[in-house]
């Protein structure tokens, strides 16, 4: 297998989500993983797709009052997440790999294990939650609505001695593969050598998926696909859908 490592692209929030989204549906090489870290173009939050609107609405009045912000519904679960100051990152797992037929907390373990060892290269002391306060009866740990980097969950990324998220992620399973949206708070990491550890974590990504880490330039979708599915996550239909 080849793990695809796209380039850096910078892009608004509904952008952003529809490449992610069209890298999981619509890849011409199918049976890759892909990889991609990308960059926010203004001041951006994103909330996971069974989220409640009026929710999300009270958590940004707590987080960013008054502030115009960049603000999309994802198509992956998990909690509001504040891409202000974060480092962001997708990941693709072909239909067919053990991944792709794992348990998500099984999935979700393995990349944030990757990710928390390249960190720790970098010298900072990072582990995974291993525990979670589901009830005896609830051996999925399953939660209600979250806000990301304030109540980790399990197999997220703990600074070691401050307990503090570092990390967190959600997913998407479709008959085209796994989609994994990750965010890495850079606020509880310090000043980092993003580009090292870029390297280090896809290296690791690779071997855990038996692939082969090749750079690769960007697909070619289909004409107006990207700016139509960008239009319909920008959309207020889709934001308030829920």
């Amino acid at each position: 297998m080849q793990l695809d490592l796209l380039p850096d692209r910078t892009a608004g929030a509904a952008e952003n989500m529809a490449t992610d989204l069209l890298l999981l549906q619509r890849y011409p090489a199918p049976a890759h993983a892909r990889f991609r870290h990308y960059d926010w173009r203004s001041p951006a939050f994103t909330f996971g797709f069974g989220q409640k609107i009026a929710y999300v609405s009270g958590q940004l009045d707590l987080l960013a009052p008054g502030e115009h912000l960049d603000l999309t519904r994802r198509p992956t679960g998990g909690g509001v997440v504040d891409h202000r100051d974060d480092w962001t990152f997708s990941l693709v797992i072909p239909r067919g790999h053990l991944l792709y037929d794992a348990r998500a907390t099984e999935s979700y373990r393995r990349v944030h294990a990757d990710l928390a060892a390249a960190l720790r290269d970098q010298g900072r002391p990072v582990v995974l939650k291993d525990t979670c306060e589901a009830s005896a009866d609830d051996a999925t740990c399953a939660t209600g609505p979250t806000v990301c980097f304030i109540r980790p969950e399990l197999h997220d990324v703990l600074h070691a001695g401050t307990g503090a998220k570092v990390a967190g992620a959600a997913q998407k399973r479709t008959k085209h593969g796994l989609l994994f949206q990750g965010s890495i708070a850079r606020s509880a990491l310090g000043d980092l050598d993003w580009e090292a550890f870029a390297g280090t974590f896809t290296s690791r990504l690779a071997a855990t998926l038996g692939a082969e880490a090749v750079a690769t330039p960007w697909p070619d979708f289909a004409e107006g696909e990207l700016d139509g599915l960008a239009e319909q996550y920008s959309a207020t239909e889709w934001i308030e859908y829920r």
